[in-house]
């Protein structure tokens, strides 16, 4: 199956579409599902309600499924509010247990409700199993469709037993060893078991050596040891080391995505990204909090500026350069604090230290500051033929664009060492924390150059 592309992919469906208004359901059913299930979710989302209906009777509940999986969870409540409830409890049925539990964490708690009781007894149960456990963490994000095998199997067993399990596994390149108490001993990969003789003992095979995860392990933790680890699977324990499910590299790539947009939005400083059908009331519902929380720190800036009206009815020229100096110490706060958090989030600062990485943004603030300094001081001295008025405004860049840079650094750190979330000392904070940081130097040495300037 090829890539479609936006255009070409609702070509395809004008050739299908004659097949299912002529009610011819072999042909549509051939064409439709030579499509891959991305494709068919796309045309999924094009196509009108009526349309939509009508598929649904052409299509079985596992297919159904399939295009399902392949849809935003944030988008798919309107698909399973159209179909009929007992068809719609028959899709969740044939889903993977972990996208299951994702939509319907979306859906209203009642239609949940609903949809358990309606569903086949083991598929309700399996997904009850999980519904329980916390957002993001391990437990909401594992499988329980998985092949284990026991360590006293040999290898021409767990291979018939793999052949029997295999359809309903969600992976089966790895295959996970438990004992007599299901506690997790071991792992064996696919090729093991291929490369292996019949007659040797799974115990005798298997790697010891497995890296799992508790099930109330966080989501972004588990995303950071699978990229570390390059592992396509990693199983969930209890504290027993019972084996409970697994986490597969498609889950962790949804998960690395979901962890990318909410710290965007952070370092935004609003409360979660806009959608694309967000009304204008939800968006500006979700970021006026935020706004009036930084309005009232500019407003602390504002009385800042306030306090310094006599110096500035002296040196009336020094109003100039408040919106230059205020600027660059937002600026350079926002770069220390986007390398911060970036390397809280890749977990460098755990192998360079948050000693190493404050000592070089100080490093880079003195450099940085120096040079912006030295050269604002040669632009102003030479605009406003003024040498004391040139040192002023060169020695506020330059203490402020230090002092700006160890900010960005250090708030971001110290926040995450009282577990708090660093993206939240986002860009505008920063920016406005930054701002009174700035004032306070430039007037606080105009101050002390009045003298000078006068």
């Amino acid at each position: 199956m090829e890539h479609l592309e936006d255009d070409e992919r609702m070509d395809v469906w004008k050739t299908i579409e004659d097949a299912l208004f002529n009610e011819q359901i072999d042909q549509f059913r051939a064409e439709f599902l030579d499509l891959h299930p991305y494709d068919q979710a796309k045309i999924f989302e094009e196509v009108e309600d009526d349309v939509r209906l009508q598929i649904y009777t052409y299509l079985s509940p596992e297919e159904v499924a399939d295009v399902m999986e392949h849809i935003d969870y944030d988008e798919i409540e309107p698909f399973f509010t159209e179909m009929d409830p007992r068809f719609a409890a028959q899709v969740f049925a044939e889903m993977s247990t972990d996208d299951a539990v994702d939509i319907l964490n979306e859906l209203d708690k009642n239609k949940v409700a609903s949809f358990l009781t309606i569903m086949d007894d083991d598929s309700a149960e399996e997904i009850k199993d999980l519904l329980h456990y916390e957002e993001k963490t391990a437990g909401s994000i594992m499988t329980t469709e998985f092949v284990v095998v026991k360590a006293g199997m040999t290898i021409r067993e767990a291979m018939l037993h793999l052949r029997k399990e295999a359809p309903d596994a969600e992976t089966i390149y790895y295959t996970y060893v438990i004992d007599e108490d299901k506690r997790l001993v071991g792992v064996i990969s696919l090729r093991d078991l291929i490369i292996s003789e019949e007659d040797w003992v799974i115990s005798d095979v298997m790697s010891e050596r497995v890296v799992s995860v508790s099930v109330a392990e966080d989501q972004e933790e588990i995303a950071r040891m699978m990229r570390d680890y390059d592992f396509l699977a990693l199983p969930v324990v209890d504290f027993q080391h019972h084996l409970l499910g697994i986490i597969t590299v498609d889950d962790i790539m949804d998960v690395m995505e979901e962890e990318a947009s909410d710290d965007y939005s952070k370092l935004a400083a609003i409360s979660d990204v806009d959608g694309p059908d967000d009304r204008a009331f939800t968006s500006a519902k979700k970021r006026l909090p935020w706004l009036v929380i930084l309005l009232f720190l500019g407003s602390l800036t504002a009385s800042l500026i306030g306090r310094f009206e006599e110096t500035l009815d002296q040196v009336a020229i020094l109003a100039i350069f408040i919106p230059l100096i205020a600027g660059m110490a937002g600026n350079t706060g926002t770069q220390a604090l986007a390398v911060a958090v970036r390397g809280i989030a890749t977990g460098e600062t755990y192998k360079q230290g948050k000693s190493k990485i404050v000592f070089r943004e100080a490093g880079t603030g003195l450099i940085t500051g120096i040079s912006c300094g030295v050269l604002i001081f040669l632009i102003v001295f030479i605009w406003q033929n003024n040498l004391y008025l040139g040192l002023l405004v060169g020695l506020s860049i330059m203490i402020t664009l230090i002092v700006a840079t160890l900010a960005g650094a250090l708030v971001p750190l110290v926040m995450h060492r009282f577990n708090i979330d660093p993206a939240v000392a986002s860009g505008p904070f920063i920016t406005t924390i930054n701002d009174l940081i700035s004032i306070l130097i430039y007037f606080g040495l105009a101050t002390a150059f009045m003298s000078l300037l006068l």
